[in-house]
């Protein structure tokens, strides 16, 4: 039992800090449905409505109108899984990441020729999966569902026509409810126990960003995302046969958990009238999941065992790189695609059945149409593809558990921007 707390725990913290849809795991990334479109290559430098809030605050300085962003992604993914042979057997079907919808709005107003304010309510990070009840992965994550919700009030001032920069705190609220099985030792694959973790927090971080004008025709932008601290408490429920009379009980719980900072940077270039390109690279320090320590509060005679866990995780820093471009067809249509390369932050000794998630790419398409100056309608989809993917688990607790995972999935977005 001590172990599938530690491992149970463990997933929760692990899980709050490992994904972002397109970006290292099936979670969110979709800030802006017009930079989805070409495939986020000019997120720090476009500045093309007011979801600049989010991609580099200093674009605000480019917007000379009020405006207001809102829109929503989604995401339809699909695993492949095979080779999940176990002690008590178990189903292997691919469709444990349910329908996801992502909601975003931004607000922008330019105060004269320098200073801009604004605010964004997006969502950074989050992850759902649930596998069937009989999934051979049961006993290593059966469902999870993390969200993070951020508000960020920005300012940004312009120095000139050439230079701006942008600063916004951002609240960040994290809540999460993970599952699993504990295997019954006595009949495998039945009379099964269950482990649920609920946890929240409120943290605070920021976002930074440059802008320059380089030349008539080329931008560049640089922004920082930093790293947010969380602590969540909650509580542990068990239910097992196995633990005699503490079955049923809660146990409080605290998680310690650093999603870390990343550094976007990217370049527009304005080829001609009709003709722009882009390119970007993002860098993320997932190095610091080094390892988690979960305290829990558990009556004495099992302060020994369940008090204090730590276990090393060694995750590695990501890149990821993108090249779009964009056509204006005419005054109302803007067409867009992008191409993007992502690394994954797991690796294949500790990588888990609640983030079974590769090396990627991503292919998207993107339009604008703007009936009137004063609104545009953003439209975008994406395709992403993972190189297959190993999971290779054991414990005396939970048997084995051995898959291959072939993970797909289909993003949609829609956005209105309308200007006052």
């Amino acid at each position: 039992m001590k172990k599938v707390m530690l491992k149970t725990s463990l997933s929760l913290a692990v899980t709050l800090a490992s994904t972002q849809l397109f970006a290292s795991g099936f979670a969110l990334n979709e800030q802006s449905v017009s930079g989805m479109g070409t495939g986020f290559a000019g997120r720090s430098s476009s500045a093309d409505d007011a979801s600049t809030v989010f991609g580099n605050p200093a674009g605000m300085s480019r917007l000379k109108r009020e405006q207001i962003t809102v829109g929503a992604a989604a995401v339809i993914a699909k695993s492949d899984i095979s080779g999940t042979g176990r002690p008590g057997g178990g189903t292997s079907d691919g469709d444990m990441v349910p329908f996801v919808g992502v909601p975003m709005g931004y607000y922008v107003k330019p105060l004269d020729d320098n200073w801009s304010v604004g605010f964004g309510v997006y969502a950074p990070f989050g992850l759902v999966t649930d596998y069937e009840s009989t999934a051979a992965s049961r006993y290593y994550g059966k469902k999870s569902h993390v969200e993070v919700v951020t508000f960020q009030p920005t300012v940004s001032y312009a120095f000139n026509d050439k230079v701006s920069i942008g600063f916004g705190p951002t609240f960040n609220k994290i809540k999460g409810e993970l599952s699993s099985n504990i295997l019954n030792p006595r009949t495998p694959g039945r009379n099964d126990g269950e482990v649920k973790i609920k946890g929240d927090d409120t943290a605070v971080g920021y976002n930074i960003g440059v802008l320059v004008q380089a030349t008539d025709k080329t931008r560049l932008g640089l922004t920082y995302h930093s790293m947010v601290d969380y602590k969540l408490e909650g509580n542990t429920k068990i239910n097992s046969a196995l633990i005699g009379p503490f079955s049923g009980s809660k146990f409080d719980a605290e998680l310690k958990i650093k999603t870390p900072e990343s550094v976007d940077f990217s370049v527009t270039h304005e080829l001609d009238d009709q003709w722009t390109l882009y390119a970007g690279s993002t860098w993320t320090r997932w190095s610091r999941l080094e390892a988690i320590t979960v305290e829990n509060e558990v009556p004495a005679p099992l302060a020994g065992q369940f008090g204090t866990i730590s276990e090393e995780q060694n995750w590695h820093d990501t890149w990821a790189h993108a090249i779009g471009a964009s056509y204006k067809l005419n005054k109302e249509w803007v067409l867009r695609t992008g191409f993007t390369v992502d690394q994954s932050p797991t690796n294949n000794h500790d990588r888990s059945p609640r983030i079974p998630t590769g090396d990627r790419k991503v292919i998207s398409f993107g339009a604008g149409y703007s009936p009137t100056d004063d609104m545009t309608i953003d439209l975008a989809y994406s395709y992403l593809w993972e190189e297959d993917t190993k999971i290779n688990l054991s414990s005396p607790s939970k048997g084995t558990y051995n898959a291959k995972y072939e993970n797909s999935a289909h993003g949609i977005g829609a956005s209105l921007t309308y200007r006052f």
